[in-house]
């Protein structure tokens, strides 16, 4: 992509806790990472959001943290941007106690940062496909105060969980509905059926904005107000603006993958192993193949696993191992004999033992998965120890997590179940889906 010069800046929201994305966001039980480290195709989280914006031609970024370890994460790996070709600030600490909200944190920070001219606010736990340069074509022409990035989804998708907009004939928005169920979304939009092709647009997280008049606007009494009790974009600033008779905007973006639990987590990462972002095609490597697509680094490609003696690429050349579709395999990756991978993403160091299967599956950097393990739609969190055997096999599915550093033993079997860092798990099963083993006692109780 060839990159241009905007005159946009990025501001990326990145001081929320990350407790719907549990246990990803742990280290420990009680020691969370920021949503914008969480690992996701061999990079951190805001890594993939600072570069995909800068080949749109944005510069400066300016980052909202929140707290000590918060801020000190993000700053260690990003610096002041040198590593990334480009400029990064940071809040003051002294304004956390004014990040009440999203909304509230965007506006008390544009005054911070003096900003002017536009700005591209952005979340860090998902991932976008958009054209910057149609997103401010789109907000020029409306002479919008803000441009919401706009989703096309069915009603079941929305129901409880996205916020939908009504637009007018000129594109404005007229009205938003923060999460609506779904008899009220067919009420709302009575042609976007459940057995129709008609879709809701939805609020993509994702705002170009007009630093000098929203400011103007956060002047107003009644919003400043909000601001210092409680104000997110979503359910308070956007509507807010729009019954104020500041024009909101809406512009339909390609896609948006949200990273905000695991589920979501692992499906975005299947669409993007599989090719379905074209941002994300252009940011990552090309594939060592494309039919089957994988990637596969070339110290994993030579390394040899302590049973059977051969390398990875002797064992792909053989037909003794598959790799693919949708397959990304770090550096000095060890894989035995016997191992089926599809949608499947391996951090650095990882092991897969022989005979192991996975499909929609995340491993963290130097994590384990025993023989002829079963791992379907699960993440397996860095340095965690999956044990398993050919008679005893471990098998999970049904949007799994387990955090850093825990051990599972052979036997385990586990659908929609979450396991916090650093526990040592007996041979459980039949554990109700939702179920979250946070501590030794809870585990005790289903022993």
């Amino acid at each position: 992509m060839a990159e241009r010069e905007s005159g946009t800046v990025g501001i990326i929201l990145a001081g929320g806790r990350g407790e719907r994305a549990k246990p990803i966001t742990l280290e420990s039980a009680d020691y969370i990472r920021s949503k914008a480290l969480i690992p996701f195709a061999g990079r951190r989280l805001i890594e993939w959001v600072v570069d995909a914006c800068r080949e749109q031609g944005i510069r400066r970024f300016y980052v909202v943290a929140q707290g000590l370890e918060n801020r000190s994460q993000i700053k260690l790996l990003l610096g002041h941007g040198e590593r990334y070709g480009v400029e990064v600030r940071y809040s003051r600490s002294s304004f956390d106690r004014y990040n009440v909200g999203s909304g509230a944190a965007t506006l008390h920070n544009l005054e911070q940062w003096d900003l002017g001219g536009r700005a591209l606010v952005l979340p860090v736990d998902s991932i976008f496909d958009f054209s910057l340069e149609e997103l401010e074509a789109t907000h020029r022409a409306s002479d919008a105060v803000v441009t919401v990035a706009a989703v096309a989804r069915s009603p079941l998708e929305v129901a409880g969980k996205y916020g939908a907009m009504r637009t007018d004939g000129d594109g404005l928005v007229s009205g938003f509905v923060e999460k609506p169920g779904l008899g009220l979304i067919h009420e709302l939009f009575p042609e976007a059926t459940t057995d129709s092709c008609a879709l809701v647009p939805t609020n993509a997280g994702m705002y170009l904005v007009d630093c000098d008049r929203l400011r103007l606007a956060a002047r107003e009494p009644e919003l400043m107000r909000q601001a210092q009790q409680s104000l997110d974009w979503g359910g308070d600033l956007l509507p807010w603006l729009v019954r104020n008779g500041r024009a909101v905007a809406a512009h339909h973006i390609a896609r948006l993958g949200d990273l905000g639990n695991v589920q979501d987590y692992l499906l975005t990462l299947r669409h993007v192993l599989s090719g379905t972002y074209a941002q994300m095609n252009q940011l990552m490597p090309d594939p060592r193949s494309e039919q089957p697509r994988y990637w596969i680094h070339e110290s994993s490609l030579h390394t040899k696993d302590d049973i059977s003696g051969t390398t990875l690429a002797d064992k792909i050349a053989q037909g003794d191992v598959t790799v693919g579709p949708g397959v990304r395999i770090g550096r000095d990756v060890t894989v035995g004999s016997g191992v089926r991978l599809e949608y499947t993403d391996i951090g650095d160091g990882a092991e897969l033992r022989e005979g192991a299967r996975l499909s929609g599956a995340a491993l963290g950097d130097s994590s384990v998965i025993g023989p002829y393990a079963r791992i379907t739609d699960s993440y397996i969190g860095p340095m965690a120890e999956i044990h398993s055997a050919r008679d005893r096999p471990a098998l999970l599915d049904g949007y799994c997590a387990v955090g850093d550093g825990a051990h599972l033993w052979q036997g385990s079997r586990l659908s929609g179940v979450s396991v916090y860092p650093r526990l040592r798990v007996p041979a459980l099963a039949n554990l109700p889906a939702g179920t979250a083993l946070t501590s030794s006692d809870d585990i005790l109780r289903w022993v």
